[in-house]
C-alpha cells in the first residue's frame, strides 16, 4: 500500500512540474521575450515585406531570382508571426544574385579538377524600421559540388534546391534571428 501512495505522489509532483515547465514557457512566449522559432525580432515589429530578388548576372536559370524570393517570404511566414506586405513593412528584404559560377574542387593529383562546385551569391540589403542598427547590406554565398565529369546542367536541378534553402536560412538567420 505504501509503494502505491509513494506512486501516486511522485506522479502529482511530477505532473505539477510539467504543469509549471508548459505556464512559464506559454508566459514567455507570450510576453514576446522568447520565440520557439529562434527569432529574436522586438516585439513592435508586426510585419515584413520582400521585394523582388533581381538577377545580377549572367549565368544561372532566369526564375531563380523569383523561386529565391518567394522561399524567403515563405520561411519568414513559417517561422514568424509576422505579417507579410507588399510594401512598407517593419522589415525589408531585397537583393539580387550576384554570383552564378562554377569553379573547379578538390583538385587531384594530376591538376585536375576532381570536383565541380557552383557558387551561388546573393548580396540583401535588410532594413529594420523600428531599429537601424540591425541594418545591413551583406553578401551571401553558398556552394554545391558535383563530379567532373558531369555538366552543370546534369546536375543544376538537384544542386539549386539545397543551395537555395541555405542562402535562405542565412539570411533569415541575419535579419531575424540575429545569430
Amino acid at each position: 500500500m505504501t509503494r502505491i501512495k509513494r506512486y501516486l505522489t511522485e506522479g502529482r509532483r511530477n505532473i505539477l512540474t510539467l504543469a509549471g515547465l508548459f505556464s512559464l514557457s506559454v508566459l514567455l512566449y507570450g510576453c514576446g521575450v522568447y520565440s520557439f522559432t529562434g527569432t529574436s525580432l522586438s516585439p513592435d515589429i508586426k510585419t515584413f515585406t520582400v521585394l523582388n530578388f533581381t538577377m545580377g548576372t549572367a549565368g544561372g536559370p532566369s526564375d531563380l531570382p523569383q523561386r529565391l524570393t518567394e522561399q524567403v517570404k515563405e520561411y519568414f511566414q513559417k517561422n514568424t508571426s509576422l505579417t507579410q506586405l507588399p510594401s512598407g513593412g517593419d522589415l525589408l528584404l531585397e537583393g539580387s544574385i550576384t554570383g552564378y559560377d562554377v569553379v573547379a574542387a578538390a583538385p587531384t593529383a594530376s591538376d585536375q579538377a576532381g570536383l565541380n562546385r557552383l557558387n551561388v551569391t546573393v548580396q540583401v540589403r535588410f532594413t529594420n524600421a523600428k531599429d537601424e542598427t540591425k541594418n545591413f547590406d551583406q553578401s551571401f554565398t553558398y556552394y554545391a559540388d558535383f563530379p567532373q565529369d558531369q555538366t552543370l546542367n546534369q546536375n543544376e536541378a538537384r544542386l539549386l534546391p539545397t543551395i537555395q534553402e541555405n542562402l535562405v536560412q542565412q539570411i533569415f538567420n541575419k535579419s531575424a534571428a540575429d545569430w
